[in-house]
């Protein structure tokens, strides 16, 4: 359904003007999953449609036998997302540039949006380029748009010293990629409780001072601080919109859902019923909202969170890279639902 309208954020609260005499307030964080039917025009696009769907993610391709996850929309209780225009957004952003700056989780977000607006306007001009390690661009031609991936795991910087490797939580340097970008949106978590050999740190450093390990939800906020000073000293808000993705969860213990005899997402094909998570929120979404709440400039909380929770069937599980992966996502999938709402978020800034 498309609803037209103006969009006023409020501690995450969206006010959508549905009609000119009839103004709803609504949470679009709030909802529940719905499925529809596979005759409607969901999924918005399908792994054989949209060639640039890395390995990891393409579910269908690998080999996963169920269909149902491809069909549950995000329906909030008291109001209707826009339906996802890709050509709209790509003309009402002609010249700009969009980019996410995260993990590997951005690059499942990233990916979705390619796809999104890929399959929104068939036969459009591109081009892809990988200009470091680090940055991705995808670029619309015909409407000089560019949707770029800053591969940045935790924002701040991590470096290899005489000591070793340092996870700095108080420098900065990969900020130089982000200056004249008009839409940043950011995300880290994913990587800051691993340890042994996935651990890509030997060193914590706060301070001028080297630590062997601290509570990693501690240093994620002393990061996330980093980050947030940055965001106050460098953005202007008449310039750059950013965004703070939240914090994407995992589902590898099925007591958290209530289903305790599930070890993992393996097996998985419908979503937790209901609108709130058994298993509750992860700390990491109460510290993010609190370095937020601290913030000078405006940085917008796109709170998929719990929506995000309710998905436990929405993960490769066994049909990703081989191993188990309930962290990430399929695509077509659940980051195409955060990507609608950051749309209607883009779409309705302009207006």
């Amino acid at each position: 359904m498309s609803v037209g309208g103006v969009v006023v954020v409020i501690v995450g609260l969206l006010v959508i003007h549905q009609s000119n005499a009839e103004k709803s307030r609504c949470d679009v964080f709030q909802g529940s999953w719905v499925l529809v039917s596979e005759s409607s025009s969901y999924p918005l696009y399908n792994s054989t449609s949209c060639p640039f769907i890395q390995k990891e993610f393409n579910c269908q391709k690998n080999g996963r036998p169920d269909h149902f996850y491809l069909n549950y929309t995000w329906q909030p209780h008291a109001c209707n997302l826009s339906r996802f225009d890709g050509g709209e957004l790509l003309r009402r952003y002609k010249g700009k540039s969009i980019m996410f700056v995260g993990d590997s989780l951005s690059r499942n977000q990233w990916q979705s949006l390619i796809c999104m607006l890929y399959s929104s306007v068939p036969g459009a001009n591109y081009y892809m380029e990988t200009a470091s390690a680090e940055v991705s661009t995808f670029t619309f031609t015909d409407f000089d748009v560019k949707v770029m991936l800053d591969h940045t795991v935790y924002l701040v910087d991590v470096v290899r010293e005489a000591e070793g490797r340092i996870l700095k939580l108080d420098s900065i340097q990969g900020c130089k990629r982000w200056k004249g970008i008009d839409v940043l949106i950011f995300n880290t978590w994913h990587w800051w409780n691993r340890r042994g050999a996935t651990q890509p740190w030997d060193y914590i450093e706060v301070g001028g001072r080297l630590y062997k390990d601290m509570d990693r939800v501690v240093a994620f906020e002393k990061a996330l601080t980093t980050w947030a000073k940055w965001v106050d000293t460098n953005v202007d808000p008449t310039n750059t919109k950013v965004f703070f993705q939240g914090i994407s969860p995992s589902h590898y213990n099925g007591s958290t859902w209530n289903e305790p005899r599930a070890k993992s997402c393996v097996g998985q094909r419908e979503p937790v019923a209901g609108s709130t998570y058994p298993g509750g929120l992860p700390p990491a979404l109460a510290v993010l909202k609190k370095v937020l709440s601290r913030m000078k400039k405006h940085v917008e909380l796109l709170d998929i969170t719990n929506l995000s929770l309710l998905r436990k069937d929405g993960h490769p599980s066994v049909y990703g890279l081989g191993g188990m992966d309930c962290s990430h996502w399929c695509l077509p999938g659940v980051p195409d639902t955060w990507n609608l709402i950051l749309y209607n978020r883009l779409v309705l800034l302009l207006n």
